[in-house]
């Protein structure tokens, strides 16, 4: 057979590295079901054995719906700080070369590795009345942990890698030839990074936002050392759910993580219609 006739078969093989389209994409949808479909349809077909009255009795109670308020509210405040730091800390490991780069660049993976229960007694020793930190907060009359702000702090704690590693690899394909066209054209330095650095960062760093935001909702292991628990003040709803369990309230349990599944669905459908859009005009431009 001739070098021409095997060029073609040569070419379709070298496209084909995985086993087909088919046979990979059943896989996909195998896995995903298996890991993530059947397990939340489990959760959602658990909350069905609860009548309507008992399952708003259990999702509407206060001690519910107070923890509602404090898991969302301290996780959007978690992930835009996050948002803020976790893009300088990228900026300056990405543009800068100092002394130690290395280190701090592998110490904000450490959230990832740290078990989350050594976070929080770790946090809780700095941020006690007694803390190396905590101290002197104490002196002026802020307490801070055992109560909401103890909860921000473990929250900000465990999101920050995902802003940082979202962003930091867009930053470093970011052209810095269109910084050098932009100050050619005369523009200052905020408008270089408003209008040309950020229309570029943006998605990932909605998209960072997004991943910390929605790891804060449903963390448990560092915040209930640092949150005090006290009903109705710091009490999160990972805990009002292992409470249930305790009491051997599955059905319970269950319908406050449905509640606490769908507002975590319909925030992040949010982001991602903003990403979505952001990009659409990013595109237009």
């Amino acid at each position: 057979m001739s070098s021409a006739a095997l060029a073609p078969r040569k070419a379709r093989s070298a496209k084909r590295v995985l086993p087909g389209f088919g046979l990979t994409l059943g896989y996909t949808i195998f896995y995903l079901s298996i890991i993530v479909l059947i397990p939340l349809v489990a959760l959602l077909v658990k909350s069905f054995s609860l009548t309507w009255e008992q399952f708003w009795n259990a999702v509407a109670s206060a001690p519910a719906v107070a923890s509602y308020r404090l898991s969302f509210t301290m996780s959007f405040i978690a992930a835009c700080v996050n948002a803020v730091f976790g893009l300088l800390i990228a900026w300056v490991l990405v543009r800068y070369q100092f002394p130690g780069k290395k280190v701090v660049d592998a110490l904000v993976d450490l959230p990832f590795a740290l078990p989350t229960a050594v976070a929080g007694i770790a946090l809780s020793a700095l941020y006690a009345g007694n803390g190396w930190i905590g101290q002197y907060f104490e002196s002026l009359g802020i307490q801070m942990a055992y109560n909401p702000k103890g909860i921000a702090i473990a929250l900000i704690f465990i999101g920050l890698p995902f802003v940082v590693r979202t962003v930091q690899p867009v930053l470093e394909d970011f052209e810095k030839e269109l910084e050098e066209a932009a100050t050619s054209l005369g523009a200052s330095r905020w408008q270089i990074f408003y209008k040309v650095i950020m229309p570029h960062i943006g998605p990932a760093l909605l998209t960072g936002f997004a991943m910390a935001f929605a790891r804060a909702v449903g963390e448990y292991g560092s915040v209930i050392f640092i949150a005090g628990n006290i009903p109705l003040v710091s009490e999160i709803t990972p805990l009002i759910i292992m409470a249930k369990l305790d009491q051997h309230d599955v059905p319970g349990a269950t319908a406050v993580a449905v509640v606490m599944l769908l507002i975590s669905f319909v925030l992040l459908l949010l982001i991602n219609a903003l990403q979505a859009w952001q990009r659409k005009v990013q595109g237009g431009r």
